[in-house]
């Protein structure tokens, strides 16, 4: 119980905050979304499993410009 105390919470919320936020934007845009860059499932996988990474490379790579 003692390590769960040591933890600087204070700095390590806003970063699990705009992870979740990031997600979340993630996923709903992949939904509306008609033409992505690989299969969609894949890509919600890598959201989800993925974390902060997985959602910046969504937006960097999976989506198509069309």
């Amino acid at each position: 119980m003692n390590s769960l105390e040591q933890i600087p919470w204070a700095l390590i919320a806003p970063i699990l905050v705009v992870q979740f936020i990031l997600m979340v934007v993630a996923l709903i845009d992949l939904k509306r979304i008609h033409a992505t860059n690989g299969p969609k499932w894949l890509w919600v996988i890598l959201i989800i499993m993925g974390s902060l990474f997985g959602s910046i490379a969504y937006f960097i790579v999976g989506r198509r410009n069309v």
